[in-house]
Parts: C-alpha cells; structure tokens; sequence
C-alpha cells in the first residue's frame, strides 16, 4: 500500500512509518517540526537524543534499501494539505499531526486555543482533501482513549446502542474529555463520524492508550533510527516519570491515591494496531472505532509494577494531585477489536526489564529533574 504518516517526525509517527516501510509499504511523511519545537519553547528535551529527520530517512534507506519519502508542512494550511494528498495519492493516511499534550493544552488560553485550532482545522482540512482527491483514501487517525473520561459504565469501542422510552438507537459513545487537547480530539471524532456519513469517507479512529517504550525491532539496529522519550510534566507520560525515577533512585510519586486508571500499551503494538487497521481498511462510509489498548492499571498499580520490576529498591511517594480527576473510579474497557485483526499484545513488566529501565539507565546522565515538577494545575486559569 501507499500510506502517508502525518507528523511522521513524532514519538509514535516515526516508528509507525519505519513499521509499515519494514512491511514492504510505500511510505511518505509530512511534519511541520512543531513537536521540537514544543521543546525549545519549554526548555526540555527528549531523554533519548534524535537525529534530524533527514538523517534518520537516510540512515533508513542505508540499512533496509526501503526509501521514505519525507514533506514538510503544516496541515492547517488546506492548499499544502491538497497538495500533499493529490501529490503522493496515498492509500491510507494515519494521522499524528496533533498537538498531543492535556498539561500543555492547559497552561493557559493561549495554549488551549493553539491546540484547539491546530488539531481541530488540521483535521478539517484533511476531511476536505481526502474528499476532493479520492473518496476512497481510508484515514486511520489516532485518538484517545481520554475522549471518554471516566464514565460509571463500560466504555464501549466508539458506539453505543441506547434504548429511551421504548426505543432504541446506535449513537457515538458519549464523551467527558478531562482536557482542552482531549476535547480537541472529540471534536475530531465528531468531525470525522459526519464527514463518513455525509461524503462516504472511510476511517478508524484509534483511541489509544499510554503509549510506553520506545524501540520497536526495525529502530533497533541503528541509534539514528531512535525516537523520543519524554519524561518531562508536561509531554511526558506518567510511566515515563516513574521509570526515570526509579533508575535514579528517587521516590515514584503518585498524584493523590493513584487510584485513576488508565489503559496502556507497548510501543510495539501501538505500530503493529496501525498496520492492522491500514491493512484491514474501514468500509466506505464506515466510521470505526477501535480503543487501542491491552490493558488498564490504576497510576498506584503502576508505580508498584514499576517498583516490583526494576532489579534495585524503589519507594512511593504520594503527592497533591494538580489535575482535576476523579481519585478513584470504575473503568472497564471493551477492546477486542484489534486483538481480532491479530494483535498479540506484549506486557508492561516484559517491556520493563527487556528494554526500558536499560534505555533510561544509558541516557541518565541526561535527566533535568527540574522538568518532572509539575508546573500547570488545571484550577488555574491564565490569559497570558
């Protein structure tokens, strides 16, 4: 197939393309550098280094004679997005381009209605390219399993049949999003839903999980090929900061009880779920919902996986939660779409000993704990 990876320069965009290039896809890549970005802004910097995506295009063709072709462009731009797609002609489009982060999103308005815009046009525009260069071109589009919040009932994959006052009737899963990034994501998905109803468009969206890890086998081989660990407060994932922790022999902090669950899932299927869904396309006019994940831990279940994993002593601290979250709640996810396409999920503790306390371990000397301080409380509201 012919696949573009939209922000293919990213955490999860650049593996995902390297994946699907191994597979023996045609893959191209459009980023507008804005996740660096982020990092200048922030003084922060990823744990792992990463070379330019230049050198990691060619450091790919070099080890596998497989070519990516890389663009680079902003997606809020609708003429450079038309071009983009009337140019490649791609099969599938797996979309990244997102500003991804619900601390970032909450520092003040300023970041709530750059992230809003960025996420929300950028996917519009891509509706409307997809629509006037082929119908048929299936969008795979990554979201989050943060769209749902945290009902008191299962949560659903996408859909959900409602039965009121002796009827019944199919809708989207209703959602309670904990951020302004996560309700830039639902806006996404009801944007897509009518863009599938009304044009035939196809589409997946992947309502993920906590994406851990950062080597899949094809980036192995060559440290140019290496993507980001974050561990900071604000791009940084809750497992990062305890692994970090850990390695360096602090205490893993949990936020309140650490009673907030979440679901989780390994680099490795996180690539794996999107060649699935790229392969195993949406029916024309289909808006499917697949929750990416494998399975769900409470923050305190994680901290003590991590602790029981990790070869040295690890102690818990708990601290003031600065999100807006309910402590404790019920979570309970259906998520046997993938598995039937052929997932076969890897465990957390596996990728633990196998990869990522090492990872950590060789790029210690690279921690700033200054950046692990959180610093953005969503009780706050700020203009400036």
């Amino acid at each position: 197939m012919r696949v573009l990876v939209l922000g293919g320069d990213g955490y999860l965009g650049w593996p995902t393309a390297v994946h699907l290039s191994d597979r023996g896809h045609t893959v191209a890549v459009a980023d507008n550098f804005a996740r660096r970005g982020y990092d200048h802004e922030l003084g922060v910097d990823s744990l792992v280094p990463i070379e330019p995506l230049v050198v990691r295009v060619r450091a790919w063709a070099e080890l596998s004679g497989q070519r990516i072709e890389s663009f680079s462009g902003d997606i809020t731009d609708a003429a450079f997005t038309r071009e983009l797609l009337q140019g490649f002609r791609p099969e599938a489009v797996v979309h990244f381009a997102e500003q991804r982060s619900a601390p970032y999103s909450m520092i003040d308005q300023a970041h709530a209605v750059y992230t809003q815009r960025n996420n929300v046009v950028g996917t519009l525009n891509l509706l409307y390219a997809i629509a006037e260069t082929d119908r048929d071109i299936h969008l795979v589009k990554l979201g989050t399993m943060g769209e749902y919040g945290t009902p008191n009932i299962d949560i659903e994959e996408g859909w959900l049949t409602v039965e009121h006052n002796g009827r019944s009737d199919r809708m989207l899963y209703p959602k309670r999003p904990g951020s302004f990034y996560h309700l830039s994501k639902v806006h996404d998905s009801h944007n897509i839903e009518f863009a599938c109803r009304i044009w035939g468009l196809r589409a997946t969206d992947l309502n993920q999980g906590i994406v851990y890890g950062q080597q899949i086998p094809a980036t192995e081989a060559d440290p140019r090929l290496a993507t980001r660990l974050d561990y900071d407060a604000i791009f940084g994932t809750v497992l990062n900061r305890f692994v970090v922790q850990a390695v360096l022999g602090h205490p893993l902090t949990v936020y309140g009880s650490g009673g907030q669950t979440r679901g989780l899932i390994d680099i490795r299927d996180t690539v794996e779920c999107i060649r699935l869904a790229c392969e195993n396309p949406a029916a024309a006019g289909e808006f499917r919902v697949f929750n990416q994940m494998t399975e769900a831990m409470s923050v305190e279940e994680i901290a003590k996986t991590i602790a029981e994993c990790y070869p040295g002593p690890a102690e818990i601290e708990y601290l003031d939660n600065p999100r807006v979250e309910l402590d404790t709640h019920y979570y309970n996810v259906v998520h046997t779409g993938l598995v039937g396409l052929g997932l076969a999920p890897h465990r957390l503790c596996d990728t633990l000993i196998t990869s990522l306390f090492a990872t950590v371990e060789q790029h210690r000397h690279r921690v700033d704990l200054a950046a692990m301080r959180p610093t953005v409380s969503w009780r706050a509201t700020n203009s400036s």
